[in-house]
């Protein structure tokens, strides 16, 4: 082994245990932190983030770097050390480009905005955020402005979590999208709403959690490396390819919230645990992007969680352990609730068929506030315009509105959104694909197995980390680019036999 690219592996490493020490206390926050503790906490935060970026600008990984391009050039493009050594470059040259102290800052009020949120959501006050989220909107903006260039001011802060990705091209896929989608969201309104009275009987939670465990087990989500907790937005973070954790969040008068959240939530954690463990601590560990991520945990909550086949073997299951709540709810009822298509409120409840409009709102308003189109304070009332227009109702207050989704109260704003829809496009893509190499995968899943699925997308997906770009790895997987049509055709298909379109 070269010893320069040892000694960069050994740097890289060091910055990020200290990176995942800051996630595991972010981690706490979110979970079992005191209040008392937030100040010290965005402290604390700051600290770790700071020695972070500067353990990962050092001069000495640029001249690493430099050295180790002759090996870079000598391997194939596809070898994991030319990989790291790509890989390792492009993050560097993003991350030197921001001075530790604004990364610090930022961390420091972002952990602030987080607990002020906690407190705002709950008592449905948005006045008592907003000045945190002007703030934020203004470190959004001088952080893309470290990256001049751009074609709109939202772009880095899109590459961040969608590398390659600009606002044009969402737009593009985006507008695509909503013209093949907005046709059968207008024909299934135009129908009675299904039945979901069934998920809105009380389900106790510890019940709830002895149901959901062992299905997410069998999916293929390893708790010898993993746990779940409860937070008030559900989440992934991952410390180590061998510690990566979930929360969910509950509520016992409605089934399906703990439920869905913990099978997607799965999905983003066996995402991460079946990365190449020789990648471990290493730039190219962990999900290549956004979107690629949200194709996994949308593949495991609704391709397979909310299909037909799946409850077959399930639901007597379920209505074991809940025989006063369901043992009278035929299966063909409890399956139509669960695939209820309604506009609603809340994105994270939202049904397959309307989500993506719950996205594209809140990446418009990205936009919007980045441009200087829209100002924070007229935000909530702009949310509930938008809303009115796109889905036809509008939240009764901020709680169900501005406020609902922790993205801009604990990050940025820019980047935050169009991962969860293009994340639903690729699920139905990579989801093709698997069952072109595995024809058998239904059946298979209708019997509660799921090893061939997971295996298929170990193999293809998730052992390669981010050593490939979302592009690279969707031609790999796929053998062409992103493509609407199977997303689309699989809706036509679930939603055509639901609502008889």
């Amino acid at each position: 082994m070269d010893p320069k690219l040892e000694e960069l592996k050994s740097r890289l490493q060091e910055a990020n245990d200290i990176g995942a020490a800051g996630a595991l206390l972010n981690w706490d926050q979110s979970t079992y932190m005191p209040p008392g503790g937030a100040a010290a906490r965005a402290r604390q935060s700051a600290i770790l983030g700071r020695l972070a970026h500067e353990k990962l600008t050092d001069p000495a990984i640029g001249h690493l770097l430099d050295e180790l391009r002759p090996l870079e050039e000598s391997l194939p493009y596809d070898d994991d050390n030319a990989s790291l050594i790509r890989v390792s470059r492009r993050q560097y040259e993003r991350r030197t480009k921001v001075p530790a102290a604004f990364m610090g800052q930022f961390l420091s009020h972002s952990a602030e905005t987080y607990t002020v949120w906690t407190q705002a959501r709950p008592e449905n006050n948005f006045a008592l955020v907003q000045p945190y989220l002007e703030k934020t909107l203004d470190m959004s903006r001088r952080l893309a402005d470290f990256f001049p260039g751009y074609e709109h001011i939202a772009d880095p802060l899109i590459d961040f979590s969608d590398y390659g990705m600009k606002a044009s091209t969402v737009r593009v896929v985006f507008a695509e999208l909503r013209e093949q989608l907005t046709p059968i969201v207008q024909a299934i309104a135009a129908q009675p709403p299904a039945d979901d009275a069934c998920l809105h009987r009380t389900f106790p939670q510890a019940q709830q959690t002895a149901f959901f465990e062992p299905v997410i087990r069998a999916f293929g989500y390893d708790f010898e490396r993993g746990r779940c907790d409860v937070s008030p937005h559900p989440f992934t973070t991952g410390f180590s390819i061998g510690d990566v954790r979930i929360t969910v969040r509950y509520k016992e008068n409605d089934l399906s919230e703990a439920l869905f959240s913990a099978m997607h939530e799965a999905g983003h954690a066996m995402y991460e645990q079946g990365c190449n463990p020789a990648y471990e601590a290493l730039p190219i560990a962990g999900g290549t992007s956004s979107g690629v991520h949200e194709s996994q945990s949308r593949l495991w909550e609704n391709v397979v969680g909310r299909s037909r086949g799946f409850w077959t073997h399930y639901y007597p299951q379920l209505q074991a352990v809940f025989p006063a709540q369901l043992g009278d709810v035929p299966l063909d009822t409890f399956y139509r609730a669960i695939n209820k298509v309604q506009p609603s409120l809340i994105r994270t409840d939202a049904d397959e068929v309307t989500y993506n409009l719950h996205v594209m709102l809140r990446f418009d308003f990205e936009l919007a506030l980045l441009e200087g189109a829209l100002a924070v304070r007229d935000l909530p009332e702009a949310w509930r315009a938008r809303f009115k227009a796109d889905l036809g109702i509008a939240p009764p207050d901020d709680r169900d509105g501005a406020l609902q989704d922790v993205h801009w109260y604990g990050g940025l704003i820019g980047g935050a959104f169009q991962g969860y829809t293009l994340g639903n496009i690729l699920s139905a893509q990579f989801y093709q694909c698997a069952l072109d190499a595995h024809p058998e995968i239904p059946a298979e899943v209708a019997q509660g197995k799921f090893d061939t699925l997971h295996g298929w997308l170990k193999d293809n997906i998730y052992v390669h980390g981010s050593k490939y770009t979302a592009p690279e790895l969707i031609e790999r997987v796929t053998g062409g680019p992103l493509r609407v049509e199977p997303y689309i055709a699989y809706l036509r298909n679930k939603y055509g036999e639901l609502y008889e379109l």
